[in-house]
């Protein structure tokens, strides 16, 4: 993929076509799964694949993607792998099959692991057809294999048989490679290495003389001075043909070559030898480079590894290095050149004597080494360790140009990455939207390697981890507004005018053209910087439009993002625009430039701010905008223009195009990105390395941090003392109290606290004696103090009863460090999360927590919670769009908690009123906050100790119980709570209670101290930043708005302890991490002290719109998912609740011990059988319609017209018998699918009351976190299995029905699919022909499981079951008919015409007649939805074309009386009649353009 030619879409063979493969034969003979008699291993059947399948069909990925699915690597390939066995074919088969597992992105490691040991001896055989000469036994695609298969070894470090042998291939042995000189260097730079390498010289000594070569022969295989590639490279030609066979090898061995350097395990010893081979020159200085089209993604690449040679990191430590360090390397280098040259080459005088900044660029370096000879390069070279020493009166073998190379390109002033940084212009121009190698389209196959960064395990340092994401999100963003040009542009219709200049033909809701465009403003640069710090223009459109879009033009707001485009169209007006053909050429597109809205300027040219007040009506149609433009942008253009004489880019824009404001926060999350990069990048020091990925996994868990938390109120998490005996299980519990009713909640509890680096332990006994001690809990029952006497003063408490697992992520939750919760589906993970800010809100008040979610919808599901519990509202605060949604009457938004305080501070002013005439203290304390505070100073706290010197306890004689009631001195304002106040019992209970009213009286005057600031703060917009900074306790928000807000955020100073996410595998890697970070830090250190993250990395991850970022770059991978590939330890929540048993069987095998809450076996609603189904989940069998299985009208907008309406028709079906509705919702895997159902049911029952609509008909992926009692499935492909294979996707589909599941699909296809083996294995174990029970009502009385009383009836196939429903809705009309008949005992003929029910009744006279009206809802038995070859429905059905028989349908009916679904339909129950289009497919396919 060097040229960017648009890439071609993999078509995936038929059923059919895999049949008649020879590939499927022998897997039906030698390892497919479901053949019970196979034939003997046999080689010879590896070698006549591998040659007459996979060689000589040039490795086509139709034919490997037809091997590994058919499990070749899995039944045959591995389990039949020995070293006796072992060959060329053997390792290329092998290899080809773990490449294609990783291109298709399914697990790939797993049958080595099961099987691991003769892995160590493949994987040396690869190594050393791979880097080993082999004279030709492999051919250069053969070997590009191969560097593949090591470039994923690479890349799966997690996986422990992979680790182990490349820690062995790569580490300080393989220094034996280094030039003498260059090893004395290295090892005198780090003194300890000498130590291990001696080491390492004294093991080889005591070796026998075999061993020893052996070993030698190992760390020789060298990658960097690989002879195969050195030769390809020098021999690739500069301007004649070349084949891609070279071109693709060398881009994955420099691929291979990033790899190794971007993992800090490999680099470590790996950037010395690769330094030391100088093979970066080599690639510089080869014609590859310099080929336009070939060469192009090539040198890509190697900017890529020049980058990370350089790398700003110490390789020994791994320790970040400083821009100081970086120079005063530079400058060593330099000033080391110029002392060799001072001491030894007379001729460098010159040189020795400059100042560095004189000569450490490229020129002045070029200048003073040009002239001098080749032997005298290699002379100053070797004198610096870079070559090996030149013997007397001997010529160099080396060119002059690579010699001179050498030397420029190591000593040379390199500009730090931070600087380049920050003069990148953050919007992306034509040259990086339409560049195939940084953005490629939508259908990359993952063949090609790309010029892209890998998200993978490890990260050298925070800057590399900051900036692969920030390349990364850019290059998405960059994708999406690459469509959205598109689309814009291509709707506008340029075509060249009849003068030469531009005219539109059509026109763009997003894109408006130019009218004029001024650059108004150039400011001076900062100090330091060579671009202006603003440019403002002027951009004027005409705004001839409808008024709603003449609206959302005039609605942009400051900061929104919008697009200036250049076309030059050459083609004539009128001119048809192919989608299909390269966009650029069609319309002539020239420039991109991005802006940032400033505003809309008024009559007197003046912008109009965002504020309250009402926007100014402006007369006419001509709008004028100014708009910010990037500075860095404009630098780059006009230094073009002056130094090449290039055009003006800012007097050629012609459109301009803005974005959906959702779509288009990219400019705000990349400049967050690089403002983090720009400060001290503070993470804990608990953290710092887990985010790199190194070290132990487990450091930052709570039992191994320093400052773990003994003892924890865990408030109202207990029910009862049996509930928290249960919830520690191998722990002894102590109570402190022995009385078993006092042993109720809220308990304490004091852990057994052990640091977490441990000391040795002398003997046995101490240990035993310390492992029964830290299994003993020590549990305190205590009394929350009485709060008021009124009934809302009782605190909220919980009543769920949690699991232990769930307790134990409750406890992690509530200690320092990190907390990972694995929340499989219906495992209670929003309660436990809610539970953790509650404990953490009452054991550390004076802390803060920040609540993170992906989507609004689960902040929303998080605050309703939250607000059950025992949580003051006045410190809850909600930041972003969305709090609308939340389904309460309180606004948690910044200006809601606003108007909060203002009114409660009246309510409280006004207690306080209340209180001061009870008291009959003259004068007005309740005037404002200050004069309440003096009043209950000198007022109340005077009565109050008055009374407790009356009352309290004199010496050993209790007082009278009576005087605690007669001396209180607050009666008359207690007077409206529920009388008597005072029990009389006790006095220990009359004098709680006394206190507790007090209490009450005192948190009053408590929070108006507290709002006291918002008197004193005039505007909302200060008031709301109190409230942001000082008073909130739990502060929500998305990740999205934590990224688009976090420069504000630390500007105003927010601080918090604690940070939950919610949905933490759903968040891209970067949107976790920003928010660790809005606050700066305290004396250079982070106050973080609590991470929860809750998650579900089997599920769905977060949604990578390009296939090429998601698949090659990982960008998929978010921080969650990888921490437990890292091996962070993780609660795995292990009880469901949401699912019947059977259901949950369906995906509990991709989870650690997933089993059932008790109330899954015991309640009614999951023991009792689904009315009218005899099975409670069922796969059915969907073949082909009409000749027809999935259809693809548009790339990737798959549909299966079968499927769809078989769909329909048991939804149709369900709610005849009674279902609600809104209890089911139809998923699908496909939006095309998506919107021919939704069709389907417009046409056929969406206005019918009878039926109505599904509770929802969406994707797979989109109802992620939702649930619904009955799912009915579509699967849409019978071509190949497609995206289904991702297991998340499987699981999340299999978990999200409560009581039903019916999966309609092609199962040959899926059943051999490996990876959804322990799923389809339950559902085919099942019949595969919908069996129903028609005469069942809902609801039933049935157990699950039993046997029913009535007869079921066996549904073949989808014809038969839309007849089948059509006769069942029509025997309910008649009955419905003659019910009502009966009731108004009226002929129909005399029922008045203006009742709209009865009206049609008389339509329905007679059975016959009933029998003749097409109902807008049911498919007729002679129905023809779909043809091959022309996608409609048929108007010409005759009573032949039908073969169902009344005996299937179980009904008799009249085929012959049945019109088609085309003629005249009537609606039932009150529609007007019409008649029916023709439906074709591409009626189905309405979806908005574009949609995937």
């Amino acid at each position: 993929m060097a040229a960017p030619a648009q890439p071609k879409k993999i078509v995936a063979p038929t059923v059919s076509q895999i049949n008649a493969e020879f590939v499927t034969q022998l897997a039906c003979k030698y390892w497919a799964p479901h053949i019970k008699k196979k034939s003997p291993f046999d080689i010879k059947v590896i070698e006549d694949i591998y040659e007459k399948e996979i060689v000589k069909s040039r490795f086509a990925i139709r034919k490997i993607m037809l091997l590994e699915f058919s499990q070749y690597l899995e039944n045959y390939l591995w389990m039949n792998y020995s070293p006796e066995v072992s060959s060329k074919a053997y390792l290329m088969s092998i290899c080809c099959m773990v490449n294609e597992k990783f291109r298709e992105n399914v697990p790939a490691w797993e049958i080595f692991k099961k099987k691991p040991d003769h892995f160590p001896f493949f994987f040396k055989h690869i190594l050393k057809a791979a880097l080993a000469e082999t004279d030709g036994e492999f051919s250069l695609h053969e070997q590009t294999v191969l560097l593949l298969f090591l470039d994923h070894c690479f890349n799966s470090l997690e996986v422990d048989l992979i680790r182990s042998q490349v820690q062995q291939l790569i580490s300080l042995p393989m220094w034996m490679g280094l030039q003498l000189a260059r090893l004395e260097l290295e090892l005198k730079k780090t003194p300890k290495l000498r130590k291990f390498w001696n080491l390492i010289k004294k093991n080889d000594e005591k070796m026998d003389p075999e061993a020893r070569e052996q070993a030698y022969q190992k760390r020789e295989i060298s990658f960097t001075t690989h002879p195969e590639f050195i030769s390809v490279l020098t021999f690739t030609p500069l301007s004649e043909p070349v084949t891609m066979d070279k071109v693709h090898y060398c881009e994955r061995f420099i691929e291979l070559m990033i790899d190794l350097e971007a993992l800090l395990p490999t680099r470590r010893w790996f950037n010395t030898i690769l330094d030391d081979s100088h093979l970066l020159v080599h690639c510089y200085l080869s014609n590859l480079v310099h080929r336009e089209e070939d060469g192009h993604l090539f040198s890509q690449l190697l900017d890529m590894l020049k980058f990370y040679t350089g790398f700003e990191i110490n390789d020994q430590t791994g320790n970040a290095l400083t821009e100081n360090e970086m120079t005063t390397i530079h400058y060593d280098r330099i000033t080391s050149l110029q002392r060799a040259a001072f001491a030894h080459f007379p001729e460098l005088y010159d040189f020795a004597l400059s100042n560095v900044a004189e000569v450490d660029t490229r020129e002045s370096l070029v200048k003073f080494f040009g002239p001098l000879s080749s032997n005298t390069l290699h002379q100053v070279a070797s004198y610096l360790c870079l070559l090996p020493t030149l013997p007397k009166n001997e010529d160099t073998t080396f060119d002059k140009e690579f010699l001179l190379e050498l030397l420029v390109s190591r000593h040379e002033r390199r500009i730090s990455q931070i600087q380049q940084l920050n003069q990148m212009p953050l919007y992306p121009t034509e040259k990086i939207i339409w560049d195939e190698n940084i953005v490629p389209t939508e259908y990359y196959s993952g063949e090609g390697c790309l010029a892209l960064p890998k998200l993978n395990l490890q990260f050298l340092t925070l800057h590399d981890y900051l900036l692969r994401n920030f390349n990364l999100f850019r290059l998405e963003s960059t994708y999406e507004i690459r469509q959205d040009i598109e689309d814009s542009v291509s709707r506008m219709k340029p075509w060249q005018s009849e003068y030469g200049g531009v005219v539109f033909g059509g026109w763009a809701r997003m894109a408006q053209p130019i009218v004029a465009f001024t650059v108004v403003e150039v400011a001076k640069p900062n100090i330091g910087e060579n671009w202006p710090t603003r440019v403002r223009a002027d951009v004027t459109i005409n705004l001839n439009v409808r008024d709603h879009i003449k609206d959302e033009w005039e609605g942009l707001r400051k900061h929104d993002v919008c697009f200036l485009i250049t076309v030059r169209p050459t083609k004539p007006y009128g001119t048809k625009f192919d989608r299909r053909r390269p966009f650029i050429e069609q319309v002539g597109l020239v420039y991109v430039r991005g802006c940032e809205i400033q505003g809309m300027l008024d009559d007197k040219g003046r912008v109009i701010e965002d504020g309250p007040e009402p926007r100014p009506n402006l007369r006419g149609e001509s709008r004028t905008f100014r708009v910010f433009l990037d500075p860095n942008q404009y630098q780059q253009d006009m230094t073009n223009t002056i130094q090449n004489g290039a055009e003006d880019v800012y007097e050629t824009f012609n459109i301009i195009m803005r974005r959906k404001p959702k779509e288009n926060n990219f400019k705000a999350v990349l400049e967050t990105i690089r403002n983090l990069m720009n400060t001290d990048c503070v993470v804990p020091d608990w953290l710092h390395d887990i985010i790199l990925g190194y070290g132990d996994p487990s450091s930052a868990h709570y039992s191994k941090m320093p400052n773990q938390i003994a003892t924890l109120d865990f408030n109202d998490t207990f029910l009862s003392i049996e509930h928290l005996k249960a919830s520690f299980p191998g722990h002894n519990v102590k109570v402190t109290v022995e009385d078993p009713a006092l042993q109720i909640p809220p308990f304490r509890i004091t852990f057994p606290v052990r640091s977490g680096k441990g000391k040795k332990r002398k003997d046995a006994d101490v240990e035993d004696e310390d492992t029964e001690e830290a299994k003993t809990l020590i549990v305190e029952p205590h009394v929350i103090p009485n709060r008021g006497p009124y009934p809302y003063n009782q605190p909220k408490r919980n009543t769920i009863q949690f699991t232990h697992t769930q307790i134990e992520a409750i406890r992690a939750g509530m200690q320092p460090g990190l907390t990972m919760v694995v929340g499989p589906p219906g495992t209670g993970k929003t309660d436990v999360a809610v539970q953790i800010i509650s404990n953490i809100y009452h054991n550390f008040p004076e802390q803060r927590t920040l609540i993170v979610t992906h989507s609004n919808q689960a902040l929303n599901q998080l605050f309703e919670k939250i607000m059950a519990l025992d949580i003051d509202e006045r410190h809850l605060l909600r930041l972003g769009h969305g709090e609308e949604e939340l389904e309460t009457e309180k606004d948690f938004s910044r200006y809601g908690r606003v108007n909060y305080v203002l009114a409660r501070r009246i309510e409280l002013l006004e207690e306080v009123k209340r209180l001061q005439k009870s008291l009959g203290v003259p004068g007005d304390a309740s005037y404002t906050c200050e004069t309440a505070g003096y009043f209950f100073l000198y007022q109340v706290m005077s009565r109050w100790e008055e009374y407790i010197s009356k009352v309290k306890n004199k010496g050993s004689t209790l007082p009278d119980v009576t005087e605690v009631s007669t001396f209180f001195p607050f009666h008359e304002y207690f007077a409206n709570a529920p009388q008597p106040i005072f029990k009389g019992r006790s006095y220990e209970e009359d004098m709680e209670i006394a206190e507790g009213c007090f209490r009450h009286i005192k948190k009053i005057f408590t929070q108006l101290e507290e709002f006291r600031a918002s008197e004193l703060l005039r505007s909302g917009l200060d008031r709301s930043k109190y409230l942001l900074v000082k008073e909130a306790k739990i502060i929500a928000m998305t990740c999205t708005h934590a990224a688009l807000k976090r420069h504000d955020l630390v500007k105003l100073g927010f601080k918090y302890d604690n940070i939950l996410m919610e949905e933490a595998a759903q968040i891209l890697e970067i949107e976790t991490f920003i928010p660790l970070l809005l606050q700066n830090p305290q004396d250079g250190f982070s106050r973080l002290k609590r991470w929860i993250m809750i998650g579900d990395h089997h599920q769905l991850p977060p949604v990578i719109k390009n296939m090429a970022f998601q698949k090659y770059s990982n960008m998929e991978q978010s921080l969650f998912t990888r921490f437990v590939r890292v091996g962070v330890p993780t609660v795995d929540l292990d009880a469901q609740g949401r699912a019947r048993a059977s259901l949950c069987n369906l995906y509990n095998w991709r989870y650690k011990n997933l089993g059932n809450l008790p109330h899954v076996q015991l309640l009614p609603e999951f023991s009792t059988a689904n009315a009218g189904l005899l099975y409670d989940f069922q796969l059915i069998n969907v073949e082909d319609f009409q000749g027809v299985g999935e259809s693809e009208p548009n790339p990737y907008f798959y549909q299966n017209l079968g499927e769809a309406e078989y769909v329909v028709a048991l939804f149709m079906y369900m709610c005849l018998l009674g279902y609600p509705a809104d209890k089911i919702s139809i998923l699908t895997t496909y939006n095309g699918q998506k919107h021919l159902i939704r069709d389907i049911i417009n046409r056929r029952c969406g206005n019918n009351p009878l039926i109505g609509r599904p509770n929802k008909v969406t994707t797979v992926d989109r109802f992620q976190g939702q649930q619904n009692d009955y799912i009915l499935l579509s699967l849409v492909r019978t071509r190949a299995v497609g995206h289904l294979r991702d297991v998340r996707r499987l699981v999340v589909a299999m978990s999200r029905a409560r009581l039903g599941l019916y999966i309609f699909a092609r199962v040959s296809l899926f059943q051999n699919c490996f990876e959804l083996t322990p799923a389809f294995s339950q559902l085919t174990a099942r019949p595969l022909h919908l069996h129903i029970i028609p005469t069942e009502p809902f609801p039933t009385t049935r157990k699950n499981g039993e046997r029913p009383s009535h007869e079921v009836q066996i549904i073949k196939n989808m014809p038969q079951m839309a007849n089948f429903v059509y006769n069942m809705y029509m025997h309910l009309i008649q009955t419905t008919h003659h019910y009502h008949q009966t009731l108004l005992q009226l002929p129909p003929a005399m029922v008045e015409e203006g009742e709209e029910v009865q009206n049609q009744e008389t339509e329905l006279e007679t059975e016959e007649e009933a029998m003749t009206v097409q109902v807008d809802i049911i498919p007729s038995p002679t129905d023809t939805s779909c043809s091959q070859e022309t996608p409609a429905f048929q108007t010409d059905t005759t009573p032949s074309q039908t073969e169902t028989t009344a005996s299937e349908t179980g009904a008799s009916s009249n085929p012959e009386a049945i019109p088609a679904l085309s003629e005249t339909t009537t609606t039932v129950a009150g529609a007007v009649s019409a008649p029916a289009e023709a439906y074709t497919l591409q009626d189905a396919t309405s979806a908005p353009e574009g949609t995937k």
